[in-house]
């Protein structure tokens, strides 16, 4: 492989594309270039390095040995590069963009990224709630919080919290039947939200018949944060993640009647591509979020019961 002093630094962000998107065409969209251009690019990196770089077939690429030998290298050296550009253009601060679903960044990220702040003051945090998955190939960001199982491809994973699922309601609520003294008490009043899967699933492992579920009205408010809201208004049972509402719960403004919890196995992480590991907002927050939460751990661990 014969490799001048003149590096077609262009070329190689054409390439990084195409290998990433598998896809020319993809590539000339994100870039901003016609097909034409990004196999123009593509060629003028072959001949400065006297290799072909993809196996060109029936509607689809493939990339040779020299390739994947090379890319993960040039994935490095860009993201270097780009770190170095922010860095100019930006000397005293840096922007931290973030995707969460609604009820972390309410429940947990706007109680605690004041500390975030007062460590790291030069970067500022911008915040999206929202119930999507984004796609960072696609969708403007840095890093995300996600539910799942942490088996992302091409994403770095942080497991930060168990998603645990367990009924509440208000003390006034539960007084008004004399008390919740058996998950089948329950059902006795207004459930919010009955289409939840979750609630189903608390029933059954309560060893209680969900089928009465289907006769409810199908109300489904979408989010933790509406359907808490509504159970601290006392309008009916709630089932939601009790470590969202432990300040609520522990105040005596919820109630959780039953020690009980599901949980499928799909929990909180922190991810961001593999390609960004190494960038420093991100290394800054990742430490800080993993550390607030192995704190949290260790309060929870030395709490009585």
């Amino acid at each position: 492989m014969k490799i001048s002093r003149q590096v077609p630094l262009h070329a190689l962000r054409v390439f990084e594309a195409v290998a990433r998107l598998q896809s020319f065409t993809r590539a000339g969209e994100e870039l901003g270039l016609t097909q034409t251009a990004v196999s123009y690019q593509i060629k003028l990196l072959e001949d400065h390095l006297g290799e072909p770089l993809f196996l060109r077939r029936p509607r689809q690429i493939a990339l040779t040995d020299a390739a994947e030998r090379m890319l993960p290298k040039i994935v490095q050296g860009l993201d270097l590069l780009g770190e170095a550009l922010a860095a100019a253009r930006a000397p005293t601060e840096e922007i931290l963009l973030i995707h969460s679903p609604p009820t972390f960044a309410q429940q947990w990220l706007t109680f605690h990224l004041g500390r975030f702040h007062m460590l790291q003051p030069s970067i500022a945090v911008r915040l999206k709630a929202a119930g999507e998955t984004i796609d960072f190939d696609r969708t403007p960001g840095d890093i995300a919080i996600r539910w799942g199982r942490g088996d992302w491809p091409g994403l770095c994973a942080h497991f930060l919290m168990r998603l645990d699922f367990a009924p509440v309601l208000s003390p006034a609520l539960a007084e008004s039947i004399g008390g919740v003294k058996n998950p089948a008490d329950l059902l006795k009043l207004p459930i919010i939200s009955p289409t939840d899967i979750w609630w189903r699933l608390w029933f059954t492992a309560a060893g209680v018949d969900p089928g009465e579920l289907a006769l409810r009205p199908k109300n489904d408010f979408g989010i933790q944060s509406l359907d808490a809201g509504a159970a601290l208004a006392g309008q009916g049972v709630a089932i939601i993640n009790p470590a969202h509402y432990r300040n609520d719960i522990a105040r005596g403004r919820l109630i959780q009647p039953f020690e009980l919890m599901c949980n499928d196995g799909r929990d909180y992480w922190l991810v961001y591509p593999e390609r960004r590991r190494h960038q420093q907002k991100i290394k800054a927050f990742r430490d800080w979020i993993l550390a607030e939460m192995a704190a949290e751990d260790s309060v929870d661990t030395a709490m009585p019961g």
